[in-house]
């Protein structure tokens, strides 16, 4: 298991450029299922997460192609899917939860898909009925073993339907966009998710033909082509990339620049850090974050506490509430931290607690944090990441705090975060991988 060791105190100062979405390389390397044409994919993070699927999509018999740093070409031509059901591919798809989102392609293509329950984050439940109620109104035949934890869904022929998810999941609408493209028929979706991820995805599928109308909405319809081909695709920056170098530059008072940072696709991440008092500016494309010494969360009109909560876009993405609750230890003020989604996301705070942070945990999806204004430091300590997002807050909070921490499971930050104690150290870090 590697460890961080990580010197805090010093103010970094320079440029970072975020990676390619994680979320967004998921679902497009998936699609590259539904063609057996080249399709060439630019920006992917190459972080472990996104390796893992590569080798799964080889696995099941894609030629991959890697032409350089980030770009990759995917030929489908070959792929057969009787390797999902070798321990090979189960102990590559439990380890990874976006592999779920092969079954769509699978489904659509070769009428047939088979998935171990998928493994990932342990932040609380995360249910997959979405994904196989969507399915089933698509015509398909869904079944789980439960001895061996496995899905199997089958479908001779998809027909397009009108079904309204029960809720918005990301995952969930993209599996089912990517099944519905080769249905007969016209499929309309009533409470998709609409995620920048999602709309990729759909900018993604169009260029291979398909016909996908309410790209960007909750209202997707879409009319069943034949066949689809090949494309090039360009992943986004990775918004959550981008709030973690925002948070980190306000605990640590550095100046930093986020280097085409994808603006126009980060919705109320900037405005949310706004509120907790933090400046910063846009420069055409690039996010300049000026050294805030000191940064003072708002309040309501009434003057009561703020809020800062996770909403389905274009709300606030749930994956940036961890590093919004770090960066509000060092603020002036209070405010409460609501993570909807998920019921132990919040779980890592007793490791701030122990660093020094004043925050009350009211429940498994609330917490109040008492913004200690920097006139106490947090204090330096041992750690372990218990999963991406919360392993990325504890690494800011370890910068910016006094003495050397360390943090445990780091594999945990490599799936989601490529190559980050090296680019960190570029600017001024003292970050050392054992």
């Amino acid at each position: 298991m590697a460890a961080f060791t990580i010197e805090g105190g010093h103010r970094l100062s320079g440029v970072l450029e975020p990676q390619g979405a994680k979320n967004e390389a998921l679902q497009v390397l998936c699609a590259t299922l539904l063609t057996d044409q080249k399709v060439t994919i630019t920006n992917i993070p190459e972080i472990r997460d996104v390796l893992r699927l590569i080798g799964l999509l080889e696995g099941l018999g894609v030629q991959v192609t890697r032409h350089c740093k980030g770009e990759y070409s995917f030929v489908a031509a070959h792929a057969a899917p009787g390797y999902l059901q070798t321990p090979e591919f189960a102990a590559q798809a439990s380890s990874l939860r976006g592999s779920i989102m092969i079954l769509g392609p699978l489904l659509a293509r070769f009428g047939r898909g088979y998935i171990p329950q998928p493994g990932g984050d342990k932040i609380g439940r995360r249910r997959v009925d979405t994904h196989f109620l969507g399915f089933q109104a698509l015509g398909a035949t869904f079944d789980f073993d439960a001895q061996h934890h496995r899905f199997t869904v089958t479908a001779p022929r998809l027909r397009g339907a009108a079904m309204l998810l029960e809720e918005a999941s990301v995952t969930g609408t993209a599996n089912i966009i990517m099944a519905a493209v080769l249905a007969e028929g016209t499929t309309t979706i009533y409470n998709a998710a609409c995620e920048p991820y999602v709309q990729q995805l759909c900018r993604m599928l169009t260029a291979m033909g398909a016909r996908i109308e309410g790209t960007g909405s909750n209202l997707l319809t879409i009319h069943g082509v034949t066949s689809l081909k090949g494309c090039h695709h360009t992943i986004l920056p990775d918004m959550i990339e981008v709030g973690s170098f925002i948070g980190l530059a306000a605990m640590t008072a550095s100046a930093i620049t986020i280097r085409n940072a994808g603006v126009a696709h980060l919705g109320l991440i900037p405005g949310a850090f706004r509120r907790l008092g933090i400046t910063l500016d846009t420069h055409g494309d690039d996010l300049v974050i000026p050294a805030n010494d000191h940064y003072e969360i708002e309040s309501y009109l009434d003057g009561s506490i703020m809020t800062i909560a996770d909403a389905p876009w274009p709300g606030l993405t749930p994956d940036l509430l961890s590093v919004f609750l770090v960066v509000a230890t060092q603020a002036k003020g209070s405010v409460l931290i609501h993570q909807k989604m998920f019921e132990s996301r919040l779980f890592f705070v007793d490791k701030l607690i122990d660093m020094g942070a004043q925050i009350i945990l009211c429940d498994p999806h609330r917490a109040t944090v008492i913004g200690l204004d920097r006139t106490h430091c947090l204090r330096a300590t041992n750690m372990t990441s218990p999963d991406i997002r919360a392993g990325i807050a504890l690494l800011i909070a370890a910068m910016s705090a006094k003495g050397t921490s360390r943090i445990d499971n780091i594999e945990q930050i490599d799936r989601g975060y490529e190559n980050i104690e090296g680019r960190l150290n570029a600017i001024g870090a003292k970050i050392r991988r054992a």
